[in-house]
């Protein structure tokens, strides 16, 4: 079961109201399996590092039910199946800090920054439905400009694991532009800054 073309697509914000769609997503099939939720990017990595058990969903519970949203949800025929974290840079601690994805300028952009598919729903183009979302909710929101880390994988082949951060075919395809190569990398990948103009 996959998003073919006979299938429905559809993305919205991931509001509190949606939470129990973003953690059939986001959590682990062992519930006390040590996964991100993403979270690595929202909360210092001292908070990151403390939150435990429950604790991580609950913190981005927190995050759901605020304006903007955190991320997108994507459902094929009214299934969760795939996610795409997000949010302003300048309220992403680990990329505020970063030294190996540096920001160029102080353009107000918003970070697209990780996406989830569950494994039914993969190499179905899904994740590119997940970015069309999130630039039509990122330009309804008023953001002047969507920023990304994704990764060049120089037609080599990324795991699923490696590539939650996207790569920079999909975001070329949505009409992101390349700005410059970072220091960052990804299964040993290099991660470019890209940037779209809303």
């Amino acid at each position: 079961m996959g998003a073919s073309a006979a299938t429905r697509v559809e993305v919205h914000p991931a509001t509190a109201e949606r939470f129990a769609d973003v953690a059939a997503i986001l959590g682990p099939k062992k519930l006390d399996a040590p996964v991100c939720w993403c979270l690595s990017y929202r909360v210092p990595n001292a908070e990151y590092n403390r939150l435990r058990g429950p604790g991580r969903p609950d913190r981005l519970k927190e995050f759901c039910r605020r304006d903007p949203a955190p991320g997108v949800v994507g459902y094929v025929d009214g299934v969760p199946a795939g996610w795409c974290g997000f949010g302003p840079r300048s309220e992403l601690p680990r990329l505020v800090n970063s030294r190996t994805i540096p920001s160029p300028d102080d353009v107000p952009v918003w970070s697209v920054f990780c996406f989830v598919i569950r494994p039914p729903f993969r190499r179905q183009g899904l994740s590119a439905r997940l970015l069309e979302g999130t630039i039509a909710y990122a330009r309804a929101n008023g953001t002047p400009m969507l920023e990304a880390y994704p990764v060049d994988p120089l037609d080599g082949r990324i795991s699923p694991s490696l590539a939650y951060v996207g790569t920079t075919s999909l975001f070329e395809a949505a009409g992101f532009d390349r700005v410059q190569p970072t220091s960052g990398r990804s299964g040993g990948a290099t991660r470019w800054l890209m940037r779209l103009k809303l």
